[in-house]
């Protein structure tokens, strides 16, 4: 393992540890099972709470060659911190900072026909060719095209392309469950997405890229692979299928652990009721610990804990399996030590890992909060410091 990396010095007592080894390696496993498509790292929402910046070089060392974010500010931040290589961005308002974005040669989605003309008349206002990726809605009902405006404006960008004003380099959807492999909706979806680029081709679209595949779809349906694949969760070491089996069975390597350390520990009798609402109540003579972290670290408050019907988000103290005890609260949670704990303020809480030492998996924290793992890495707070392990030398 390589020397922890940090910006400022933190006394914040909490962390949470980014192997940039991990997502490296979890890129090569992404690629290797999708060894005739390119690879997107989906690199949006702050690197889902991992960090834009170090995350996207971690990805390039692994062998991504193209980045993708939601938001233009996101991708403009990429072209800044020096990514020269190929960008897509897709979520915008006709209020969006298309000329911008189009001077620093990032890819734009068009997902409308207002999206076009708004393209088209930034491209001609900065006096260059903007790269387009036309999205069809191929059946998830959110952004996209549905099939019949889709042809009208690709015929449209193809005028506007014969024009230079755009270049139509790629089409692109998304599916609504490719964690469900055999649902009925993943073929269909595939058969619209084709024929949408059947029609993209036969009207004189030169493609240099049709993807459709997220991380689901990457490890589990080969045939929608494409010439690009957009791994978004499973770069981070998360199972983007859970009914299918975590992240050893996918072979990947969560990135982040999140860690406190104690900031109290006291001995209370039995029947001492514990936090907001005195939700928990300790079964017998107990030692309490304190947990610095909470709600508005992102830890869920769905994830309080009430023994022994509902256990809260687990966590791992001295090699034991615990879990909050009581409601979770803004800055901190509690949890049940038990009879006889020896821990001290300072010793070490993990909340999730890599689940190597037995401890928690981030996907642990989200049946404890009827969530998926994506929330539970992504709404963590900006004041708790981000440790890089592993730095890429690019």
């Amino acid at each position: 393992m390589g020397g922890w990396e940090t910006g400022p010095v933190s006394s914040y007592p909490a962390r949470a540890v980014v192997d940039l080894a991990a997502i490296s390696a979890n890129v090569r496993t992404l690629a290797a099972v999708a060894p005739t498509a390119q690879v997107m790292a989906v690199v949006k929402a702050d690197g889902y709470g991992h960090g834009l910046v170090p995350v996207a070089r971690a990805a390039i060392a692994g062998g991504a060659t193209w980045l993708g974010v939601a938001q233009s500010d996101e991708a403009l931040a990429l072209r800044a911190a020096g990514f020269d290589g190929p960008i897509l961005t897709w979520l915008y308002s006709p209020s969006g900072a298309l000329r911008e974005l189009i001077e620093a040669d990032i890819d734009v989605s068009v997902a409308a026909p207002w999206a076009l003309a708004a393209v088209v008349a930034a491209a001609r206002e900065a006096g260059r060719t903007a790269r387009i990726h036309l999205k069809v809605d191929t059946g998830l009902g959110r952004n996209g095209m549905l099939p019949p405006v889709f042809a009208d404006v690709l015929d449209d960008a193809l005028k506007a392309q014969a024009e230079g004003a755009v270049a139509v380099v790629g089409v692109w959807s998304h599916f609504a469950m490719a964690d469900e492999p055999e649902h009925p909706s993943v073929p269909a979806q595939q058969e619209v997405f084709a024929e949408a680029v059947a029609l993209a081709t036969s009207r004189g679209a030169a493609l240099e890229v049709r993807h459709l595949a997220n991380s689901a779809a990457t490890l589990t349906n080969p045939s929608a692979h494409y010439d690009l694949v957009r791994p978004g969760i499973a770069l981070y070491g998360i199972s983007p299928a859970p009914q299918l089996g975590g992240p050893r069975v996918f072979g990947l390597v969560p990135a982040m652990t999140l860690e406190a350390e104690l900031v109290s520990v006291k001995e209370v009798p039995a029947g001492y009721g514990v936090s907001y609402g005195h939700a928990y109540t300790t079964p017998t003579a107990t030692v309490l610990g304190v947990v610095p972290l909470g709600y508005a670290d992102g830890i869920p408050r769905h994830a309080s804990g009430s023994l022994p019907e509902h256990p809260g988000g687990p966590v791992q103290v001295g090699g034991r399996r615990l879990a909050v005890a009581g409601r979770v609260c803004m800055d901190q949670f509690v949890v049940d030590l038990g009879p006889g704990a020896r821990e001290v303020a300072g010793d070490r809480v993990e909340l999730f890992g890599t689940g190597a030492d037995g401890g928690p998996l981030a996907e642990d924290w989200a049946r404890a909060a009827g969530t998926i793992g994506y929330e539970i890495v992504t709404r963590l707070g900006v004041r708790v410091p981000r440790v890089y392990l592993n730095r890429p030398a690019v």
